[in-house]
């Protein structure tokens, strides 16, 4: 049996969500729904295998959540994400207390996403 996990996260403003998830994180835009042209916009974004669905509906999951997403290469993330003129986010990046590499960025909606580089597990 396989599983696949697409977290949903909560947005506020198309246009800010797009600016930070296709603007800044380079994400792509895989489809958008509205039940009808006023109401909340529901969409899913990706990047390879990290996909997210983004969600103005209230009752669909809380603002301010954290992410953790494994990367195979945190540095080139790093170095891609700080070259960008974004001046909302400076990411840096830390050694956490379980081993590895990782570093923290902030959407506009206060979720935040941890990406982590996995190291030795030493304890």
């Amino acid at each position: 049996m396989e599983y696949k996990t697409i977290p949903i996260t909560r947005i506020f403003d198309e246009q800010k969500a797009k600016d930070f998830y296709l603007g800044y994180l380079g994400m792509q835009l895989d489809w958008e729904h509205r039940f009808e042209p006023a109401l909340p916009i529901y969409m899913q974004v990706s990047k390879g295998n990290f996909v997210l669905h983004l969600s103005e509906h209230s009752g669909d999951c809380s603002p301010g959540s954290k992410l953790f997403v494994e990367v195979d290469n945190l540095e080139d993330l790093y170095y891609e994400l700080s070259a960008k003129d974004y001046p909302y986010c400076s990411p840096e990046i830390e050694t956490p207390p379980w081993g590895g590499r990782c570093f923290t960025i902030t959407d506009p909606f206060s979720n935040r996403i941890l990406f982590n580089q996995a190291g030795s597990h030493e304890g």
